[in-house]
This record gives C-alpha cells, structure tokens and sequence, in this order.
C-alpha cells in the first residue's frame, strides 16, 4: 500500500528528479511519469536503494492526446491516492515564432499547458473530498513578462501561473493548497534542449537542487508564487509592472540573443 505520495511529471532529469529526491528522503511513495523508461527504473532503484519507499514509474510521453487518461487510470486502477502533485515536466525552444515548427510549438503547449491542465482537474477533486493535498505547478519569471525568441514558451508560463492563481482563489479555504514556483534561470538540461546553452542567459543560473527545495518547502507552507531568489521576487512585483511592456519585450530579447 503506497503512502505519502508525490505525482511527479518530468521525473526523469532536472528539477523533477530533484522533488523526487527531496520527497523520498522524507519518506514519502512516488509515482514517476517521464518519455525515458530506462533511465526511470534506473533512478527508481536509486532511489529505493537509499529510501525505505515505493516507486511506481510510468513511462508516458504527455504530448501525446490520451497520456494523462492512461496514467489516471493506472494509478486509479492500483488503488494509488495521490497526496502530492507536481506538474513539472515542460520544455521551451529558441527563435522566432514564424520560423520555428509549428507542430513543435503545439507540442509545447500541449505539455506545458494542458498536461498540466488535465492532470490538476483530474487529481483536484479527489484532494478536495479529503480536504487535503498539494499541487505545485513550476512556473517560470518567464510567465510575468513577454519572451521573444522563446515566444510560446514565456505564453505557456504566464498561463501556469494564472491558472495557479485562479484556482487557488477558487479552493480557499478547503485545506488543498496549490502553488507556482516561479524560478529564473536554472541549470537543469532546460537549457540545452531549448537552444539556450551557448547565451548568456543561464550564465549564473541557480542549482536544480536548491531550487527544488525552496519549491518543495513553499508548497507545504501554502505560498501560492515561490521564487528561488529575492531579486527576482523583487523585480516581478515592483519594477516589472512599472516598465512599459514594448521596453521590456525588448530588453528581454537582449538577454536571450546567441553571441
């Protein structure tokens, strides 16, 4: 019988390996959703081997129309309450909108969007029934400001943190507590696959593990925007809104050009 558990999409590397790090050794079950089912049981035996808990992985692409269907039916036919939900798996990708492919910007939206979409309404009600759990959902800084050159990425984030926010004021008061950890840069793999590794841009980017920790420790004490750092809280809430939307969209592409 699993107990304490933590759904974590995009378990696979970065960030979601590191929540399934920080909630093992808390001794708490985990079910894994990734694409990579080789390096999902190897870290399941990581992770069993130094944790006195159960893992469950599910190797599913969410890009795909019917993923987050089978896994809610796995998990419901094994009888697995989820206390924990951490929708994090999500990818972004480098240029300009009207060059780069169209099916893989869809594809973005798909799992940045509306995997995560799927899975909050399907895991929502249940915690609502018991009058507890978690959802966090990792957001971005991204999501506060346009983000030319990674247009539909910075557009996926600035739903995520909507979204968190608005169902948050929905479920006040029922004991379920629902999050946005909004990093800045973070050195996670993210970085590579979006086309970003030779900018500037994650040149002194945070540690995935301190990251995922200050987001671990956020969801529980109920903060519903979570940033890894100070300065990037300071600047959404008090410098961001003051500049105007045409400068900022300008400065953000600086930062994000190739050299």
């Amino acid at each position: 019988m699993m107990k304490n558990v933590a759904l974590i999409t995009g378990a696979s590397s970065g960030l979601g390996k590191e929540f399934a790090r920080i909630h093992a050794s808390r001794g708490g079950d985990l079910v894994l959703v990734a694409r990579r089912e080789a390096e999902l049981n190897v870290f399941k035996e990581e992770l069993q081997g130094k944790n006195n808990v159960n893992v469950l992985i599910l190797p599913f692409d969410l890009t795909a129309p019917d993923a987050v269907e089978k896994i809610v039916n796995e998990i419901d036919a094994k009888g697995i309450q989820v206390d924990m939900l951490i929708n994090n798996a999500g990818f972004g990708g480098y240029g300009n909108f009207h060059e780069r492919e169209l099916n893989r910007e869809l594809e973005m939206i798909r799992l940045n969007v509306e995997a995560l979409t799927k899975l909050t309404h399907y895991l929502l009600p249940q915690m609502l029934k018991r009058n507890e759990g978690y959802i966090l959902n990792v957001a971005s800084v991204a999501g506060f400001m346009p983000g030319p050159l990674q247009s539909v990425y910075f557009a996926t984030k600035a739903y995520v943190v909507s979204f968190t926010q608005g169902v948050a004021a929905e479920i006040s008061g029922s004991g379920v507590r629902i999050s946005a950890l909004c990093p800045g840069p973070v050195h996670t793999g993210f970085e590579n696959a979006a086309g970003l590794g030779g900018g500037n841009l994650f040149k002194g980017a945070a540690k995935a593990s301190k990251t995922a920790l200050i987001g671990y420790n956020g969801m529980l004490r109920g903060k519903l925007l979570i940033f890894n750092q100070r300065s990037f809280q300071f600047l959404i809430n008090w410098i961001a809104p003051l500049v105007p939307r045409k400068f900022l969209a300008k400065t953000v592409m600086k930062m994000q050009r190739l050299k």
